[in-house]
């Protein structure tokens, strides 16, 4: 083997190995936060079978991220007039307005905004609000803790009116004046009522795609490690003359 054969032997050696070991930490990396997705959904999992957390212990909560998804059952009074219909929100494949209301928590001067339902859109007359009955009395709420809801979009500057595309929290809570509890909600559970459906989407773990690219990652090591081996020993062999 000639000198400069020799080298181009150790550089794609180099190369190969590089690209190898780069794959196979990549798919380590991506089993992990695989393991750690797992993790979150089951802590998230193993909180909804405790006990409900009454209004008093929620606004209480320090760290909301600590009792996300957990049950709460809550007294308080509708505060109507702040209604706020999210636009462009799907349930059962149609589109329509998740309907978010804030609630005065009974026996504190917080509130906090509850993800009452989903209720379909007047597609004729898009500024035209749908009917959606709020209780003027006290009521009592069960549902999950939850994040806010989620952002599709933003416009340029901060929203406000009855029809939005996005909430918040922050925003909200010096628009209107309340007590708002910021960085949490509640998802209210249960059948139809009030013109509103509540077939809520759960949030699941997320994992099938970190482990299909830790399939990629690994796939393109077994290939590097394949192609290496051919050409630089298989390939070689086959072309030398037979005896």
């Amino acid at each position: 083997m000639t000198a400069n054969r020799s080298g181009r032997f150790w550089r794609i050696t180099f190369a190969a190995a590089l690209v190898f070991a780069a794959g196979l930490a990549l798919g380590a990396w991506q089993l992990s936060r695989a393991a750690q997705k797992n993790a979150i959904h089951a802590a998230m999992q193993q909180r909804k079978s405790l006990p409900p957390l009454d209004g008093i212990a929620l606004a209480a909560v320090g760290n909301p991220a600590e009792v996300t998804w957990r049950p709460v059952r809550l007294r308080g009074r509708w505060v109507a007039e702040q209604t706020v219909f999210l636009d462009n929100r799907q349930m059962r494949g149609k589109a329509g307005f998740d309907v978010l209301t804030p609630l005065r928590i009974e026996g504190s001067e917080a509130a906090v905004v509850v993800q009452r339902g989903w209720v379909q859109r007047n597609f004729i007359d898009r500024g035209k609000l749908p009917a959606v009955e709020t209780p003027a009395g006290p009521v009592e709420v069960q549902g999950l803790i939850a994040p806010p809801p989620p952002k599709l979009y933003a416009f340029a500057g901060p929203e406000s009116g009855a029809i939005r595309q996005n909430l918040d929290l922050g925003e909200f809570r010096a628009g209107t004046g309340l007590a708002l509890l910021t960085g949490v909600s509640v998802q209210q559970a249960g059948p139809a009522s009030e013109g509103l459906l509540r077939d809520w989407t759960q949030p699941g773990s997320g994992v099938e795609t970190h482990y299909g690219y830790a399939f990629q990652w690994f796939a393109l090591s077994a290939l590097i490690a394949i192609l290496y081996v051919w050409f630089q020993f298989v390939a070689p062999r086959r072309r030398l003359p037979h005896a």
